[in-house]
């Protein structure tokens, strides 16, 4: 059903869960546009965005597709993570069955900078076998990227992770930090002295956020595992 609302007026859903996302989500808004912005409810307390917020999925691309007609939405603009590829390529395929444009927000990768130690990798795989023994290895990874590691029980793993595991985690020698990650650099370069970190994991996500880290490693010279995008 054709929108019939005006053209300088749009109804927008937003697939957020980044800061990139709320600050778009806020621009827009103040453009004079409806925006709904969904997030995946990954975390127990999430920065809520201006607007309407949904939390939780929709069944894969047809639920998606499903919601977008429902609700008449005139466009949706995918700003999640750029490892989120699932809810990325059910964007893709909702688009085309419900016909509603989509735009997608990526950010620019992280590039190698004088100074760094980076070893670039395809999987979380290859990450874990790129450790050496005896290592003590700081996890800057989602709680779902975290399995692939479980087996290198001759390294030490410190995790950051946004909230605590609903479950124990199978590491044989491993040890939480809760919170989000510090955008000072200074911070997070105590944060890895403290602990005796040798070797820094994360993925190449882009963006100012979680670059403090790289910052960090770089001025430690630590050894980081880069898992770089598809």
């Amino acid at each position: 059903m054709p929108s019939s609302r005006p053209a300088s007026r749009q109804k927008i859903l937003i697939l957020g869960g980044t800061a990139e996302a709320r600050l778009l989500a806020a621009q827009l808004i103040e453009e004079g546009h409806s925006v709904t912005t969904s997030l995946a409810g990954r975390t127990v307390d999430p920065v809520l965005p201006d607007g309407e917020v949904r939390i939780g999925g929709f069944g894969g691309a047809d639920g998606l597709a499903a919601y977008l007609r429902d609700e008449q939405f005139d466009r949706m603009i995918d700003a999640t993570h750029p490892f989120a590829r699932r809810i990325s390529e059910n964007a893709i395929k909702a688009s085309a069955i419900s016909g509603i444009p989509l735009e997608q927000r990526l950010r620019p990768r992280w590039q190698k900078q004088p100074g760094d130690r980076w070893k670039s990798v395809a999987t979380l795989e290859a990450a874990a076998e790129a450790l050496p023994q005896a290592a003590t290895v700081f996890l800057a990874l989602g709680r779902q990227y975290l399995d692939a590691f479980i087996g290198r029980d001759d390294c030490r793993f410190v995790i950051r992770m946004v909230d605590p595991p609903e479950t124990p985690l199978g590491f044989s020698d491993h040890m939480l930090v809760l919170g989000k990650p510090a955008s000072d650099p200074d911070r997070e370069a105590d944060l890895f002295t403290a602990h005796g970190i040798t070797h820094l994991v994360c993925r190449n996500s882009g963006g100012p956020a979680g670059y403090a880290k790289i910052i960090a490693a770089r001025r430690l010279a630590l050894p980081v595992i880069m898992i770089e995008r598809d």
